[in-house]
């Protein structure tokens, strides 16, 4: 990865207009005649910027904006306000230009023809983007032998499976050799040697060079791929740093996973009320899940408490789980949105 921005994203902004419609008959007549407006604002004054060579990773809950912020980086929706630099194009004027120099795979949305095989479809590409025959056959053979679906790809696009569609929507996205490719949710939906593979396609092409920009909600995806994160909530940006950061951003904190001899009373356990302690998850009587501030509380001095007070028969240290990150982060936004 350089440190040359293949994206500039300033102020961006997205809003919709719909129509608040009651919910009594005396309500809903009204509306006919007198309609109130509601802005929706699904991207609020969003910037940032992406690195040539890099795998960025746009986190959010449904509704965020994510989908939506992808689409105008694609040209794929104009901006309410804002400004969009990707390859020195701006997408949604230079759309015709600008299309020649990516790809996009969305998980909920095919490129290929349902009943026809894909190789129909992806010779159907090679004419729109005008790739030499030579150099389609030997991207093409390099692309189904990397994802091992020779014999796959000459079957009608409806009998495949959906790990086997989206490999194929995946070579469909790439046989052009665009510089950057938008993937909204690509593992959506499978299983786990099929999201391997993907994941193993991504890091191969991102090393040759091509930038990604992700949305998932698999935040394994983000962890095996991503060396930089943007997260957004209610159309705002909250986060925007590497990886590593986003791990460190509430504090050193671990998972204690503890399975116990015999039972403890929660609620007067030594931990119970600490500022540095919390009880995580509970399984069952004998299993439980601690949260632990290492800032305030070094592991080793924890642990050598924990030994003196509890009587358990396992123990193991763990770091805290990426979901439980994203959600103290968007708690952080909401609570200081609301004390604002």
């Amino acid at each position: 990865m350089n440190n040359e921005k293949i994206i500039e994203v300033e102020n961006l902004c997205k809003t919709y207009t719909t129509y608040k419609r009651g919910s009594s008959l005396s309500e809903t007549v009204k509306s006919f005649f007198i309609r109130e407006k509601v802005i929706v604002k699904a991207v609020d004054n969003v910037s940032f910027d992406v690195e040539e060579g890099s795998v960025c990773g746009i986190l959010g809950p449904n509704g965020a904006g994510k989908s939506t912020t992808i689409k105008m980086l694609c040209g794929a929706l104009y901006p309410t306000a804002g400004e969009i630099k990707a390859l020195g194009f701006r997408p949604y004027a230079d759309r015709k230009k600008y299309v020649r120099e990516i790809g996009a795979v969305f998980g909920q949305r095919s490129q290929l023809v349902w009943d026809i095989p894909p190789v129909d479809s992806f010779n159907m590409n090679r004419a729109i983007y005008g790739i030499s025959k030579k150099d389609y056959k030997s991207r093409l053979d390099e692309l189904a032998c990397l994802f091992e679906i020779e014999d796959v790809m000459n079957k009608p696009t409806r009998v495949l499976s959906l790990g086997e569609r989206m490999k194929c929507e995946f070579i469909m996205a790439m046989l052009h050799r665009p510089k950057i490719v938008f993937l909204d949710e690509p593992t959506i939906g499978l299983d786990v040697i099929a999201k391997g593979k993907i994941r193993e396609f991504i890091q191969k092409l991102n090393k040759s060079g091509t930038t990604f920009i992700l949305t998932t909600h698999d935040l394994e995806d983000v962890k095996q791929l991503a060396d930089h994160v943007i997260v957004i909530n209610h159309g705002a940006k909250v986060f925007d740093n590497t990886l590593q950061n986003l791990q460190l951003n509430l504090g050193e904190k671990k998972i204690v996973e503890l399975v116990l001899k015999e039972p403890i009373d929660m609620e007067k356990s030594f931990f119970s009320g600490s500022d540095n302690v919390r009880l995580f998850e509970q399984k069952s009587p004998l299993e439980i899940t601690l949260e632990v501030d290492t800032s305030k509380t070094p592991i080793g001095d924890f642990i050598k408490n924990l030994s003196q007070k509890i009587i358990f028969s396992d123990i193991a240290v763990k770091e805290l789980p990426m979901e439980e990150i994203i959600i103290q982060i968007y708690k952080e936004n909401n609570d200081s949105k609301i004390t604002n």
